[in-house]
């Protein structure tokens, strides 16, 4: 039995105490603040947690109590949601981009007795629905700015002040707190994880220790990490990707996490420390391509055409080290060279020197962009899980790395493929269900086994295939099955297209509502002396239609089957956007909804007849105004592929 097992048999507060036993003065967490990083070594960490904890009971939350929990990432976040959990509560993350009413819906749906706020911002969006959360005793806060017309009402508390009840109540009974976490179960429920909410509004994930620390125990049979190994914080806390590390990982292998001083610094934060370690949503992996792709473009000629060279040779490199098997001399010494010369300056600039693993997760990922950052020695591998499975199920091992495929379980993770073709997940790292929902939790579990929604295959080498959502895998006319997931993020790997939205279902061909990328299609418009004011203006520009046209027909070029290709397109005259309720908050495409509210697009798309349409922009704004605006779309239809 690995000895690594024996952490499941802890609570999270039980597990935390347990490094500060073995551990006390190594540096658990650090954070960017006014300039500086300050630093909280696993004592301290537990000193703050029990202070917390205490502070919450003396305030009357009680075991079985919920807390939220909304702002950017920070220790106080992990502080008070671990607090509450060693007095048996339970903590429940809530996203910093959230609009009052969704909070009001979501804190209701909970149950929610108190809430912990980073900020002036979120303990605003809480006064605007005040009324609607009777439930609601305390509101605690961390940063004073901006609050000190705020501290004469009782119904809000700074983090201090909290502190200070958590002091005087371990003064007063010293052994309080250490009986408390002692009577946690790993079978408990500690913290709401909200879903994706790619189908409906998000439920509440019952997830147990157990399920934090298995997975961080499995995934590092994997993947060995290091005790003085670096993790950036910058997810957002409320999504499972987070919380797998800042719970799972960083508890069951003492790594340090670091909080960057914003969600805006968090990038140049990331050069600063140089992590081990990463993981993220393909969006970030797309932006921070996109970065390297500006770079190369605003580079002398000369490092250009190194660069060019030098891809093709790291295209075919990376096919030998993701496979596992040895390369040519010839072109491993080109591989060493191009390493040298190009890429290791390149992957420094934006903080990937010291990466030695990174991963991606929570909608699907390119193979094409896959491949280049392997091409670039970067080590990015496939990850798959959801909420209901504490994030990661299966994952690639290094030299069995397959671009189409998301790897196969781990350890302790069974999978099977339902007649109806859907991925069927059981490992101890599955949740106990939707809180409060059980007609939702029957649907999702049955004899431990996890319905992903998704539809897959496993592939001769044991390797899993993730189609699409069971819901979004369309049918042509003719019968011919296609995702339409697949083909977005074929056209996304195009530099100039940031999004892309497929139809078809029951149609003669495949159609897409274009997002061109801001930044890298800006770029290319400046250097041809193209002005533009707002992306709307940038989008609609007969030079950028003719730009995308060629990206389509290329795309068009690649794919084998017919029926894959895009016939007929448009511009969007606005980027997606998860305010507009068009994204999920971990930036999947709710595709009913966009199809729905884009219907008059979406008909005009198939009639081949209409060349322009007048539309009405709708703009909705994150302080909730709405703007209206009159433009003309242009529809294209693209030629026959011979």
């Amino acid at each position: 039995m690995d000895n690594r097992d024996n952490l499941v048999t802890f609570t999270i507060p039980q597990l935390l105490r347990w490094r500060v036993n073995s551990s006390a003065d190594k540096v658990a967490l650090r954070e960017k603040d006014f300039g500086r990083w300050n630093t909280h070594t696993w004592r301290d960490y537990y000193d703050c947690v029990r202070k917390a904890g205490l502070g919450l009971l003396e305030l009357g939350f009680q075991a079985g109590d919920r807390i939220a929990i909304i702002g950017d990432n920070i220790p106080e976040l992990l502080f008070v949601a671990v607090g509450a959990q060693a007095v048996g509560g339970i903590s429940a993350g809530l996203y910093q981009s959230s609009l009052p009413e969704e909070i009001a819906g979501i804190l209701d749906y909970m149950g929610v007795s108190m809430v912990f706020c980073d900020d002036q911002e979120q303990v605003d969006k809480l006064l605007d629905v005040r009324e609607r959360l009777p439930r609601v005793r305390r509101v605690i806060y961390e940063d004073y700015r901006g609050m000190r017309n705020y501290r004469s009402d009782p119904w809000f508390l700074p983090i201090a002040e909290l502190y200070r009840l958590g002091e005087e109540a371990h003064r007063q009974d010293p052994e309080r707190f250490e009986t408390l976490v002692d009577q946690g179960a790993p079978d408990d429920v500690c913290h709401l994880c909200l879903t994706s909410g790619t189908t409906g509004l998000p439920k509440g994930a019952m997830m147990t220790h157990r399920n934090y620390i298995n997975m961080g125990v499995q995934i590092t049979k994997v993947d060995h990490l290091e005790e003085d190994d670096e993790y950036l914080s910058f997810l957002p806390f409320a999504w499972i990707g987070e919380q797998m590390n800042s719970f799972g990982v960083a508890l069951a292998t003492g790594i340090t996490v670091n909080f960057p001083e914003s969600v805006e610094t968090a990038m140049e934060n990331l050069k600063e420390i140089g992590p081990h370690f990463m993981f993220g949503a393909p969006r970030i992996y797309e932006t921070i391509r996109s970065q390297i792709w500006l770079k190369m473009d605003e580079s002398y000629r000369l490092n250009r055409l190194f660069y060019r060279y030098f891809m093709q040779v790291g295209e075919t490199a990376a096919t030998y080290r993701m496979r596992g098997r040895k390369m040519p001399w010839g072109l491993a010494l080109k591989a060493w060279l191009g390493k040298h010369l190009v890429f290791r300056p390149l992957i420094n600039q934006v903080g990937f020197l010291r990466l030695r693993r990174a991963y991606t997760g929570g909608a699907a990922l390119g193979p094409d962009l896959f491949t280049f950052y392997q091409a670039i020695g970067v080590n990015l591998k496939q990850i798959y899980g959801q909420t209901e499975i504490t994030g990661i199920a299966y994952m690639h091992r290094d030299g069995d790395v397959k671009p189409e495929t998301v790897g196969i379980p781990l350890p302790e993770t069974e999978c099977r493929i339902s007649p109806e073709g859907e991925i069927l997940s059981r490992s101890p790292s599955v949740c106990q269900g939707y809180y409060n929902l059980p007609e939702k939790t029957a649907e999702v579990l049955a004899d431990g086994w996890l319905r992903s929604g998704d539809a897959g295959y496993l592939d001769e080498q044991g390797h899993l295939v993730v189609i699409d959502r069971l819901a979004d895998v369309m049918h042509n006319r003719a019968g011919e099955m296609f995702s339409p997931q697949f083909l977005e993020n074929k056209l996304k790997f195009s530099p100039y297209i940031k999004e892309a939205v497929i139809f078809g279902d029951q149609q003669d061909f495949a159609a897409a509502l274009i997002n061109i990328d801001p930044i890298i299609v800006g770029k290319w418009a400046e250097d041809r002396g193209i002005s533009f004011s707002t992306y709307m203006d940038l989008s609609l520009k007969p030079q950028v239609a003719e730009l995308i046209r060629e990206q389509i027909a290329d795309f068009n070029r690649k794919v084998e089957h017919p029926h894959f290709r895009v016939r007929r397109w448009a511009m969007l005259y606005k980027l997606l956007d998860v305010d507009d309720g068009e994204l999920t908050k971990t930036g999947k495409i709710r595709r009913s909804f966009v199809r729905e509210k884009y219907a008059e697009l979406y008909a005009a798309l198939y009639d081949e007849a209409v060349r322009e349409k007048a539309v009405e922009a709708r703009f909705q704004y994150q302080d909730g105004q709405t703007a209206t605006v009159q433009t003309n779309l242009s529809f294209y239809t693209m030629e026959e592929v011979s």
